[in-house]
């Protein structure tokens, strides 16, 4: 028979140290995101160039985060998501020392896709914690990975302006890889990789595919502004794209291991929360956008607020901390009324603190009134998000299916970047040949992020309700071998898997969970073995399956096997923990 090996490095999680420790990890790589948004302003004179050349150090970073993401994701499924997770890590920190040692614009650029590439960690670190957490903590657990996006930007905010503000701004790309470096020890010694793994090959014509559809859609985004959105660039970008991801749709459906299993992300769960979470995104970055413009305008244009580079980062920064205390609120919420309840309740909360905000303007009190009411708003949405992905996908694909919802994300911050960055141009006034933004463009950026967040509310109000889904993920029990009774099939097909879990030296292992999983990564039935270790299983229709046993005090093993049609019997050796079973 064909058996798998247990991974010798995958141990249980010793202690509470794997959530704070991916929790700092998600927040590390948020950090590139705004690092160097304090400097935006002066980095054609850094550079040596022009500002729509500068505007690629930016745009860079986006690219490859949005590329790497549901690559990322898939591989950590294939092949250990605590091993990709590092890998991320670490060429974020060859980026930031590549970056740190340059003021050359294409060095530069290079070094910050590199700090781009670790946006992977975030659904890698979800990963990990759905696998080797338990049910009771995994909730806010996640939560907090999930808002560690918007956790990291904020914080970013006011220790990159005061660290720009009083060293060279090459400091920023030495504290970042210090950080990294942090992480990547904090990582090895306190998580441990997951045994999940999926079945199948990594999908390389559909990574190079995506990657393709990707930079084709989301490059004139993010340059529109400056090409012209009805330019023959900007619009032939658009329908290349478009001309792309469709191939690339085919493609996928049509091959057994595909990149991302769109048949699964058609399911209305996915798909519903997938465009939620796009308007998530944009109602997120409207208020980075906005408030710190808004507080270092000089108080001579008579609306600007007049505050320094520091002080309008501390302004912002309770968004971010409001985003990490509400993940504990989001798990009470959630345990009692399910997350579609918490996503909508957030969004709503969100509108309320745009809608706010429209009259809250005028004073740096104001805008962190607003902020912490967005953050509140925004960290009960993010929470909700791998909750209700996770709740939909089987356990093999939580990788993937995370590193695209976390891709939807990226992709609304991109439109909300582009949106908002044309509203805030055209309404811009002309003071000395540099335009300023007015009131009234900041003002119609808010609605713009409102309207967004109240499209979200009717895509969330589709998503199925907390019975439904929890009747979809409930396990299919098509055979049990408990002692007080016979194996039962289940559906028309009496034949299927019988056999007895046995140990290494050849004793019976009662009570062992037995679990029947599909070609595709579905449980298709599950039993417990019996006091002498024999088990049955029933099967749907005749085809490829895989046995996979977990018993306490052992290693987890998995067996590869077809069904013809009739009893198969197939013996199930587990060894002891951290041994490794022979193929």
């Amino acid at each position: 028979m064909t058996r798998t090996t247990t991974d010798p490095h995958t141990r249980k999680p010793s202690g509470s140290g794997i959530v704070p420790v991916l929790a700092f990890a998600g927040i590390v790589v948020a950090v590139m995101q705004t690092l160097l948004v304090p400097v935006i302003k002066d980095l054609p004179e850094l550079l040596g160039t022009s500002p729509g050349n500068a505007t690629w150090v930016m745009t860079s970073t986006l690219l490859a985060g949005a590329v790497s993401t549901p690559i990322m994701g898939r591989l950590g499924d294939l092949y250990g998501k605590r091993r990709m997770l590092i890998a991320s890590l670490a060429v974020m920190v060859v980026g930031s020392l590549v970056a740190g040692f340059t003021s050359e614009l294409l060095v530069m650029i290079v070094g910050r896709a590199l700090q781009g590439f670790a946006m992977g960690a975030i659904p890698l670190g979800i990963g990990l914690m759905r696998d080797g957490l338990p049910r009771e903590k995994l909730g806010s657990a996640m939560a907090l990975m999930s808002s560690s996006i918007g956790v990291g930007g904020g914080l970013a905010l006011p220790v990159a302006a005061l660290v720009a503000q009083h060293a060279d701004w090459h400091a920023l790309f030495f504290g970042s890889a210090g950080l990294g470096v942090v992480s990547i020890v904090l990582t090895l010694i306190f998580v441990p990789e997951s045994p999940m793994r999926a079945v199948g090959t990594f999908d390389v014509l559909g990574a190079l595919g995506l990657s393709a559809g990707l930079v084709l859609f989301l490059l004139p985004i993010t340059k529109g502004s400056d090409w012209g959105w009805t330019s023959g660039t900007t619009l032939g970008l658009f329908g290349a794209a478009v001309a792309v991801l469709l191939l690339w749709g085919v493609m996928e459906l049509r091959i057994k291991a595909p990149l991302v299993d769109l048949r699964t992300t058609a399911r209305p769960a996915v798909l519903f929360t997938n465009l939620a979470s796009i308007m998530v995104g944009v109602a997120f970055y409207a208020v980075s956008l906005v408030l710190p413009q808004l507080l270092q305008l000089p108080a001579s244009t008579g609306y600007g607020l007049g505050q320094s580079m520091v002080v309008a980062g501390l302004c912002v920064a309770p968004l971010g901390l409001t985003m990490m205390f509400t993940a504990p609120v989001y798990a009470r919420i959630s345990a009692k009324y399910g997350p579609k309840v918490t996503l909508m309740t957030g969004m709503l909360i969100i509108a309320v603190g745009y809608g706010a905000g429209l009259g809250l303007m005028s004073a740096a009190w104001q805008t962190i009134i607003i902020a912490v009411v967005l953050g509140a708003g925004i960290g009960l949405a993010y929470s909700s998000l791998p909750a209700l992905i996770i709740g939909a996908v089987p356990a093999s694909e939580t990788g993937a299916a995370n590193g695209l919802n976390t891709l939807m994300r990226s992709i609304g911050t991109s439109v909300s970047s582009a949106v908002i960055g044309m509203v805030l141009a055209n309404t811009a006034n002309q003071v000395g040949g540099v335009a300023v933004p007015t009131m009234h463009g900041f003002r119609v950026s808010f609605m713009i992020a409102t309207g967004a967040v109240l499209l979200g509310l009717v895509f969330a109000a589709f998503l199925p309700g907390r019975r439904a889904a929890a009747n979809a993920a409930k396990p299919h029990l098509v055979a049990s071998s408990d002692p007080l009774s016979e194996p039962a099939p289940a559906g028309p097909a009496p034949t299927g898997f019988r056999g007895r879990v046995l140990t290494s030296d050849g004793e019976p292992v009662a009570r062992a969970k037995v679990t029947l999983i599909d070609r595709r990564g579905r449980q298709a039935g599950a039993t417990l073995s019996a006091a002498d270790g024999g088990y049955a299983l029933a099967v749907p229709t005749a085809g490829a399956y895989v046995l996979a046993v977990t018993a306490g005090g052992h290693g987890p093993l998995a067996s590869g096997a077809s069904h013809p049609g009739d009893n198969r019997s197939i013996e199930m050796d587990l060894a002891l923990p951290g041994a490794t079973v022979l193929a």
